[in-house]
């Protein structure tokens, strides 16, 4: 009996610190080739970076705003074996600026999907469960686009390239019917996006021009669960110091969460990388260019050998009553797959 997916979570995710140089840098240790990288600058405030294999280097997305894809010659130019290499573009590499950047590990060169009413051209990688897809619109609603899992994805985020729409949010806790922006602060609405319809284990479903505007073109992240490595759920907070703990199966090495009960809250990602040791506290948000937030004012997160507890009453990570839904990589599982523990936190 297998205890857990993956061993190595690093193998498929990792986060890396690094300084900028104003020059051109090679970005390495992330312990696989990325498909998918997302970098912040810590120390000033600056648009988030997201740039993945499908669209190809050089192609900016910034999940902050709303904005189109747009070309950037000296940001990332090349998806390396180790990393990413990077020129001098302020967002990911200026002179003496402290940068933080993800990494997940899809497939590497895309293929043709012909497994939705859409043709998708997908980068998937069915053991971590992450796989990026790109497609254009055809107008016809609903549709559906193939994802290439041979899982059903429990959260899927979705960005129109050339549109000025929102970064669509799908997560399973929420329903088919609801959706959050990932640039806002809105609570869980009610949407027909996706067709009051679940992703199966071969497709996801759009349903209007935020997914599938005729010669629209748009990118999708779906991630799938994976014991031992990834965790996308959701918790009620209690309004306590002595806060909720949430079982994930793993020790983290990174977390997004959001409170989808009300809406005035940020997505608030913290990692293992940031703060070492527990308290888990220095935060930046998705959905905003802020600089790092470091000690929060009072200890708000511990990682622990099989999940996340919370250590504080605020209501952006534990109000009493609230909802709040997040996405957790693993730094180790909690059981491997050959039955023995893990060294906990």
């Amino acid at each position: 009996m297998a205890y857990t997916d993956i061993d190595k979570p690093s193998d498929y995710f990792n986060t890396v610190l690094y300084t900028g140089n104003g020059s051109t840098q090679s970005i390495t240790g992330f312990g696989h080739a990325p498909d998918l990288i997302w970098t912040k600058e810590r120390n000033n405030a600056k648009d988030h970076s997201w740039y993945d294999s499908v669209r190809g280097a050089n192609q900016l997305l910034e999940s902050n705003n709303t904005g189109t894809d747009s070309v950037t010659s000296a940001g990332i130019s090349s998806f390396d074996s180790d990393g990413f290499t990077t020129g001098n573009f302020f967002q990911t590499n200026d002179s003496g600026d402290s940068y933080v950047s993800w990494g997940w590990k899809a497939n590497g060169t895309a293929s043709s999907n012909t497994d939705g009413s859409i043709t998708s051209t997908v980068s998937a990688n069915t053991t971590s469960g992450f796989s990026i897809v790109s497609w254009t619109g055809n107008g016809t609603y609903p549709s559906t686009v193939g994802h290439g899992l041979g899982v059903a994805p429990k959260m899927i985020i979705i960005k129109p390239r050339n549109l000025a729409y929102s970064w669509l949010v799908y997560n399973e806790n929420i329903g088919n019917n609801n959706l959050l922006y990932l640039e806002g602060t809105n609570a869980s609405s009610g949407t027909s996006a996706f067709n009051n319809t679940s992703p199966t284990s071969s497709v996801f479903t759009v349903n209007d021009v935020q997914g599938n505007q005729s010669s629209g073109t748009y990118i999708a992240y779906c991630f799938a669960e994976k014991k031992g490595f990834s965790k996308f759920g959701s918790y009620v907070g209690n309004g306590s110091n002595d806060g909720s703990y949430i079982w994930t199966g793993f020790k983290p090495a990174w977390v997004m969460l959001k409170r989808s009960s009300a809406s005035g809250e940020n997505w608030y990602i913290k990692d293992n990388k940031r703060n070492i040791f527990n308290p888990v506290d220095n935060t930046l948000y998705a959905n905003s260019s802020a600089s790092e937030i470091s000690n929060w004012g009072g200890a708000t997160t511990d990682y622990l050998s099989n999940g996340f507890k919370l250590r504080t009453t605020d209501s952006a990570h534990n109000g009493s009553g609230a909802t709040y839904i997040y996405m957790a990589f693993a730094e180790n599982p909690f059981v491997t797959s050959t039955g023995i523990p893990t060294t906990g936190r």
